[in-house]
């Protein structure tokens, strides 16, 4: 009898299906920040099992409306392969300094890089075009596997209370999107600079990758006075 491959192991995500896992991805980090980073105390969160891990959700009305305005169109341009980057930016409220930036970057194989703009969930900004760029050829993976390295970016970011500065005071977020110039852009995002954080540290965390896409994880933070 002729051997037979298990092809339920080799699955290719369609690029609207490995769209949606990425966007998936980034709700759930944005999430995870708020929460390990205590930028809202911990019984305004709800757990639920995702990954294969369990998952703290922000249960705030406000907070979830916010993130559900960020999501929708996240997950528009994502499909249309117009991101190249995602910022979650925590701010003092009492000083208004940028004090933590998690930046998430976006890699579509196949797709040469094109001028991009930074949208802030709300906001936008014209940036440098960037040089064309030799595309990087994706590595064909399983489910598991894939879902394994999303697990071990979860993994650190919950770790990274542990060589992260503590938070001083309240703080709140934005949400910068950076996607391709002639993306459309609603006329609630407006314009914002790229919230950097001055003479920061930064650490480079892990990465994964779908058949379309490869999302890398960097965290810079202000060093404590």
């Amino acid at each position: 009898m002729p051997e037979t491959k298990d092809k339920s192991k080799v699955h290719k995500l369609s690029i609207k299906g490995s769209a949606k896992l990425v966007s998936e991805f980034f709700e759930y980090s944005i999430n995870s920040i708020l929460f390990q980073r205590g930028v809202y105390p911990p019984e305004d969160f709800t757990t639920i099992k995702k990954y294969g891990l369990n998952m703290l959700v922000s249960a705030d009305d406000q907070v979830k409306a916010y993130i559900k305005k960020i999501m929708s169109q996240l997950k528009e341009w994502m499909q249309g392969g117009k991101i190249s980057k995602l910022v979650v930016v925590i701010t003092s409220k009492e000083t208004g300094e940028h004090v933590e930036r998690w930046q998430f970057d976006i890699e579509i194989f196949g797709k040469q890089s094109k001028s991009k703009s930074s949208q802030k969930a709300g906001d936008k900004e014209n940036s440098t075009p960037g040089e064309d760029a030799k595309p990087t050829e994706p590595i064909e993976k399983t489910e598991k596997q894939i879902q394994e390295e999303i697990q071990a970016i979860f993994r650190q970011i919950t770790a990274s209370v542990t060589f992260l500065p503590v938070l001083d005071g309240d703080c709140t977020f934005n949400v910068l999107v950076y996607a391709d110039a002639d993306s459309d852009v609603p006329v609630e995002w407006g314009d914002s600079d790229a919230k950097e954080i001055k003479n920061a540290e930064k650490v480079q965390l892990r990465s994964f990758s779908t058949n379309n896409h490869r999302v890398g994880t960097l965290v810079s933070y202000r060093l404590a006075d």
